[in-house]
């Protein structure tokens, strides 16, 4: 899966999740836009992310996660927060 397939995805997963309409984004993004997002069309800038994130009230890093776990099935949530702790460096932890 593509990045931006897997991120839209990810996207739609947790709007359906959490019940939500492509209306309730209306205050951050266009309906249009948000569609072109969740059909893997466009990537959003991180701003965006952020928004889209304060919509769905969770943090940005959430999307991107669920976004990488689907475009890679191999690598678990577990796997994968390993391999970020470290990736970080020490002062940033």
């Amino acid at each position: 899966m593509e990045l931006k397939q897997a991120f839209g995805a990810a996207l739609k997963q947790l709007r359906s999740k959490r019940k939500l309409s492509q209306e309730d984004f209306s205050d951050v993004s266009s309906r249009t836009y948000l569609s072109t997002l969740e059909r893997g069309l466009k990537s959003p800038t991180i701003e965006k992310v952020d928004e889209l994130a304060s919509v769905l009230d969770v943090h940005p890093l959430t999307i991107l996660v669920g976004c990488y776990l689907l475009q890679d099935n191999s690598i678990s949530l577990d796997e994968l927060f390993s391999r970020i702790r470290t990736e970080l460096p020490s002062e940033m932890k």
